[in-house]
């Protein structure tokens, strides 16, 4: 048997057996408020494990790891800033949100939003709750697609028949068992998770220092990124930047932090659904230290990856994770680790389609319609089944498109020799390709069978890579949604003068701004919307606050 054969029987089995749990939790939903936030009863174990399932999925099993080898030290910056950020909401807002939700009885996170400021509640509830299913449509999608992606990666599957596996066991549990099937599937995934982040590095460590001279480019992270040279061994990227310079950077890495602070609703759900002040203890303590485990292991990984294959020798940094686990592991473990890669996508994919789900049940359709709870619980399966629908249909008619640009072609003149290949190749320079199927099969009909077995994954491996629509509305997801929600959220909890208008005010302008700010390329050329959208949402909040007079 060979090892993708055995990977392959790993993660069927995984796969299969998450979907059983997830069945089997959902049969305790009895009521709306069951699958929507799993009436308020979360143990804080569970709250906490979903919490960091959801939160991190495959930035702290890819990203991470992926940065950390492009970029050295530097990406210490991005994981203080998540640290730190992911800390402060567990220890200063998990308990009052969860204490919040209880007062109000509240099933959703613009509900809240709404209750707390009655005055205009009604128009916090479509605003809010609009603006995050419209968003997390396309986020949901994006998720399709990257487990479609990691399919095709792995197995060659085609990207469409990937997606439709991912959401043939993402969607019947999460429609069945809604909010509590979620979170209790999370857990296992956050178990694997942590599991993967901690044995990775012990073992990249033990592999490094059992390897004879010359067959790996260091045999210590410190040596490695010594030899990397400053580009590496700083944490300025080996710039000699001062003063606004170097805050811009600093800045820039650290502004994940301001979306942790309550603004995003799949993880501020988590707090609010927490049974009691104890459990929000447990949950408070279990949360930080997965935290700090988690991104001292991913970036590990990362600095590892430099010391086994040398700087820049893996062209995309997104497989560092998945190389390593292969290199590392027999295929067996591999395959489980690499599920649990698989499966933290799976976590985000569900947590925000239920997310979504319950906002346009529970704020946009249930206020209009008077309904009994079983008809209300029967609602919300519905709007979950549609809404997972109109998901993969947005995911089937995104794509990522690849060409050769003049770059690609200067980089691959370094690499092949033949200058007649070369030529006869120009024709595909700014071609844009659907996926990398589509790209091959264009170069086969160029090149010689023996040109083609020789070169094909030189060509790919080139190829510039467009992120498409669906991933610049990601993009939007952090800054519009998590920076402009959390000052929203900060505001409610901590200043009493603080109103339903100036909420709203604060709201719209925050995704207007934001979605000026990228769309016109200031996010790239002066610094990150993360921050500036969080720094105008402040000002907007302070501004109306004083300025517009409350409503009575």
């Amino acid at each position: 048997m060979d090892d993708q054969s055995k990977i392959l029987i790993v993660m069927i089995t995984y796969m299969s057996l998450l979907v059983l749990w997830g069945f089997y939790q959902g049969r305790k939903v009895k009521t709306s408020s069951d699958f929507a936030i799993a009436g308020r009863k979360l143990p804080g174990w569970v709250a906490a494990l979903s919490e960091r399932a959801t939160g991190e999925s495959s930035w702290a099993l890819l990203g991470l790891p992926g940065a950390a080898y492009a970029t050295g030290l530097m990406e210490i910056w991005t994981a203080i800033g998540c640290v730190l950020g992911i800390i402060l909401a567990w220890v200063v807002l998990a308990w009052r949100l969860r204490d919040e939700a209880a007062k109000y009885e509240t099933n959703t996170f613009t509900e809240y939003i709404a209750k707390k400021h009655g005055e205009v509640g009604k128009w916090i509830r479509i605003v809010g709750s609009f603006t995050i299913v419209f968003f997390f449509f396309f986020y949901v999608g994006a998720q399709f697609i990257g487990g479609g992606k990691t399919l095709e990666n792995l197995f060659g599957i085609d990207r469409v028949a990937g997606m439709l596996i991912i959401v043939a066991f993402v969607v019947p549990y999460t429609i069945y068992g809604g909010f509590r099937s979620v979170t209790y599937s999370d857990v296992i995934q956050a178990i694997v998770m942590i599991v993967a982040l901690v044995v990775a590095p012990i073992a990249g460590i033990i592999y490094l220092t059992n390897q004879p001279e010359g067959s790996v480019f260091a045999f210590s992270i410190s040596e490695a990124l010594d030899k990397a040279g400053p580009v590496y061994n700083t944490m300025t990227g080996g710039k000699a930047l001062s003063g606004f310079g170097t805050g811009l950077m600093i800045a820039g890495a650290f502004s994940w932090f301001f979306g942790y602070l309550g603004g995003l609703p799949q993880l501020t759900t988590r707090f609010m659904a927490i049974k009691n002040a104890r459990q929000a203890k447990q949950a408070r303590n279990i949360g930080v230290i997965w935290t700090i485990i988690a991104y001292t292991g991913a970036l590990m990984i990362g600095w590892l990856a430099i010391a086994v294959f040398g700087p820049g020798t893996i062209k995309d940094r997104e497989t560092v994770m998945p190389i390593m686990l292969t290199t590392l592991f027999n295929p067996w473990i591999a395959g489980l680790l690499l599920t649990g890669v698989l499966a933290a996508v799976v976590s985000t994919a569900n947590s925000l389609l239920i997310l979504s789900a319950t906002e346009l049940s529970e704020n946009l359709i249930q206020p209009f319609r008077k309904l009994k709870p079983k008809r209300a619980l029967l609602q919300s399966r519905i709007v979950t089944a549609l809404l997972s629908v109109v998901a993969l249909v947005l995911a089937y008619f995104s794509f990522e498109p690849v060409y050769l640009s003049d770059n690609s072609m200067n980089s691959l003149s370094e690499q092949i020799t033949e200058i007649s290949v070369l030529e006869r190749t120009s024709v595909l320079v700014d071609k844009e390709f659907n996926n990398k199927k589509d790209f091959l099969t264009a170069l086969k009909e160029i090149l010689t069978p023996k040109e083609f077995a020789s070169y094909n994954e030189i060509f790919y491996l080139n190829v510039e890579k467009d992120s498409g629509i669906i991933y610049t509305l990601v993009g939007y997801v952090w800054a519009g949604i998590g920076s402009t929600f959390s000052i929203v959220i900060l505001l409610t909890l901590f200043w009493k003068r603080f109103h339903g208008r100036a909420a709203l005010a604060t709201i719209v302008t925050g995704l207007v701004f934001t979605i000026v700010w990228i769309s016109t390329g200031l996010d790239k050329t002066v610094i990150t919307a993360r921050l500036m959208t969080f720094v105008v949402a402040f000002i907007i909040a302070v501004g109306t606050t004083y300025l517009i007079p409350k409503r009575t």
